[in-house]
């Protein structure tokens, strides 16, 4: 997933502190670009149909009343891969006739803006075919977001058939401590405050056995198994450090949100040639509360990458 050479992009998930808790750690987003290119993308983007194809219903939801927003986020999303990425992607317009070319995959789609019979596709699921992204919309109604929208096709253990349609504190009631501590109230507050042309950005983390992109809950009994077979000898190589990077943005003219998630993946031992982050994550999952712990799914290979880190630790 990430090369020796480039590990100096990958994100970094973590703060100044040695200390890890669940936050409200959005920051602005400035650029505010809402997708990003990386070299796996044709591997992602033929994963991503792949489970398409197959899963349909596990990895796309839409209810009818999100089609404005569908065609506000196919609207933003088309012109920042033309104006970010104008080698990789081509989009014409003239009115509302469209034609854009995807020149990776050698693409071409012409189609009238607006009008849903001019895609084989929904727009959210047409754009999302395009980008490594996840794709959620969250449409705000009686004081609350509800979750109407998504293509969905690499969750780290969530499910997109069991969350559709419930609301933000009902997706998040699982989390451990959102409620007792209010966090998912202030989080909530903070969500339905955020303005069009003012976008939020934040970096979520868990570990993971192995490097399978789609850890849907559907699917666990492919995956799960895997923490199982965690040992001191491939447990450099096997474990990774997954990232997801999370943008936020207001559609002005439906008043949603559409939330992006991209997932990164690196071995442990590719991320802990960068000293300071090996300190810092040694630390940072030592001191980690076993309530989060069990949440992330990494109780049963915890020891064993932290005999890993300090190890590595110690030949520094």
């Amino acid at each position: 997933m990430v090369s020796v050479e480039d590990i100096g992009s990958f994100p970094y998930p973590f703060g100044e502190h040695d200390v890890y808790r669940y936050s409200n750690n959005a920051i602005p987003l400035n650029p505010p670009i809402a997708i990003e290119v990386t070299e796996s993308y044709i591997e992602e983007m033929y994963l991503k149909r792949k489970l398409l194809k197959k899963h349909h219903e596990r990895c796309y939801h839409s209810e009818s009343h999100t089609m404005d927003a569908q065609w506000e986020t196919l609207d933003l999303i088309l012109h920042q891969l033309t104006e970010y990425y104008p080698e990789k992607f081509k989009l014409i317009t003239k009115d509302d006739h469209w034609i854009f070319t995807n020149l990776q995959t050698g693409e071409k789609q012409s189609f009238t803006f607006g009008d849903h019979g001019t895609l084989d596709l929904e727009p959210l699921d047409f754009a999302g075919r395009h980008v490594q992204e996840d794709l959620i919309l969250m449409m705000q109604r009686d004081g609350d977001l509800f979750l109407d929208a998504a293509q969905l096709c690499f969750p780290a253990n969530w499910s997109l058939f069991f969350d559709a349609g419930m609301s933000f504190k009902e997706i998040h009631k699982p989390i451990p401590g959102f409620q007792s501590e209010s966090l998912d109230d202030r989080i909530l507050q903070f969500l339905m405050r955020i303005e069009a042309g003012n976008p939020w950005w934040r970096k979520n983390w868990s570990l993971m056995a192995g490097n399978r992109l789609d850890t849907s809950l559907e699917t666990f009994a492919e995956w799960g198994q895997a923490r199982k077979k965690v040992t001191n000898e491939n447990v450099g190589e096997f474990v990774h450090l997954r990232v997801e990077v999370q943008k936020l943005f207001r559609l002005p003219k439906s008043n949603g949100i559409l939330f992006t998630i991209h997932s990164h993946m690196i071995p442990l031992e590719k991320f802990i040639q960068h000293t300071p982050w090996l300190e810092q994550f040694s630390a940072i999952l030592h001191e980690l509360p076993e309530f989060i712990a069990d949440y992330k799914g990494i109780s049963l290979y915890r020891e064993v990458v932290l005999e890993y880190l300090e190890k590595e630790l110690e030949k520094r």
